[in-house]
């Protein structure tokens, strides 16, 4: 046995929890980063693309950026597609925004990598990890590493560590509030050193349902297609779904479809989820332990980002001031952002995919939605407002 203190101890290692430990870090509060897998597990987790202002402000903040303004791609708008219809939104011309191409997997590595420098210490295979007394002013979190069982002290807990993590299920059952809705299908997505077959992305809809053609860079591409919840990755050969996405970008892409070898190759189910209590006694909810939107629309990270540009702000102001109310005030600002961001998903992916109840009557809507969109600068407006991030 072994014992430690902190001041915030942060749970998880993805993006949420790094951010944060990195900005308390620069303000002088003492935190420690608790996470369970291995440090290449999770530095090759193949996750989200695009970056909203929110994310990019942080990093800029944090001078951590010099890698992301390098390799990242600006990207000035976006496009949805019905058939043979492309309606490019330019967000830029509507906002005077952009968003900003740059991998989730590349963000973690420049937070990771910039760790030992900042003084943010890191335990990865954190194993058993439990949180005790949460609801009092002598929080604590335990878990095992390498054989020993450690018990961390600490004023505070974040709970950064995802959908399936011990942070959520550490609030009474009595005391929960949440909210979740299924899709009846799964996005089939493909990551290949490929060049991108446009220059922004497209989401398309069409006879045989959803399709997106994104980038990670110049020279690699991720692809998905709308597939029912009861396929397997087995029934989709690298070549099948080659084919299926030349049948559905060649006609309305810029460059067309390039094959190559998949890197990876997975079946995600798509939920809308939102757990309401992000706050409990010293325990503090960020990022996808508190909510899960439809990859429709990559509001995924870029709401990590923005709960902990609140709850950051918070901490800070519970050290600096010892104001109790800052943190009180966390979970509305947190979720008054967060509905609007699952609002958005959820309606992007209405209008995008095939619905296994949809008749010819709701096909028509969709269609009519989108020919509306391609004429109506007042609407357009109103969706790249919501793609680059409402403000924070």
């Amino acid at each position: 046995m072994s014992a430690r203190r902190t001041q915030v101890a942060i749970i998880g290692s993805g993006p949420a929890g790094l951010l944060l430990g990195h900005l308390l870090k620069a303000e002088g509060i003492d935190c420690i980063v608790l996470e369970r897998q291995t440090r290449e597990h999770v530095e090759s987790r193949i996750r989200a693309g695009v970056l909203e202002t929110v994310t990019t402000d942080l990093m800029h903040r944090l001078g951590l950026d010099e890698r992301m303004n390098r390799e990242a791609m600006v990207e000035d708008g976006f496009n949805l597609a019905d058939g043979d219809m492309l309606v490019r939104i330019d967000i830029k011309a509507l906002t005077g925004k952009t968003v900003v191409v740059y991998g989730q997997t590349e963000l973690t590595r420049d937070l990771i990598a910039a760790a030992p420098q900042r003084e943010l210490e890191i335990v990865f295979e954190a194993q058993d990890l439990a949180l005790h007394d949460v609801d009092s002013d002598q929080p604590s979190v335990t878990y095992t590493k390498d054989g020993v069982v450690t018990t961390l002290a600490c004023d505070l807990i974040a709970g950064c560590d995802g959908f399936h993590g011990p942070s959520r299920r550490a609030i009474p059952a009595h005391l929960v509030r949440e909210y979740m809705h299924e899709y009846p299908f799964g996005w089939l997505g493909i990551l290949a050193d490929v060049p991108p077959c446009h220059d922004e992305l497209i989401y398309a809809n069409g006879p045989r349902g959803f399709a997106l053609a994104s980038m990670r860079s110049t020279t690699r591409s991720r692809y998905y297609i709308q597939v029912p919840l009861t396929e397997r990755i087995e029934d989709w050969p690298e070549d099948r779904l080659w084919d299926e996405l030349e049948g559905r970008f060649n006609g309305i892409s810029q460059h067309g479809v390039t094959r190559g070898p998949a890197l990876e190759m997975s079946i995600a189910p798509l939920r809308s989820y939102v757990f309401e209590t992000m706050r409990h006694g010293r325990l503090f909810l960020a990022g996808d332990a508190a909510h899960i939107v439809p990859p429709t629309g990559a509001k995924g990270l870029n709401l990590a980002a923005s709960d902990v540009h609140y709850l950051s702000d918070a901490i800070i102001g519970f050290y600096r001031r010892q104001d109790e109310q800052a943190m009180l005030g966390y979970q509305a600002k947190a979720l008054s952002r967060i509905w609007k961001a699952e609002r958005f998903s959820w309606s992007l992916t209405k209008l995008m995919h095939s619905f296994p109840d949809q008749g010819p009557f709701e096909r028509r809507m969709q269609m009519a939605e989108l020919d509306y969109l391609s004429r109506s600068p007042a609407m357009q407006t109103a969706i790249a407002e919501n793609y680059v991030g409402l403000p924070v």
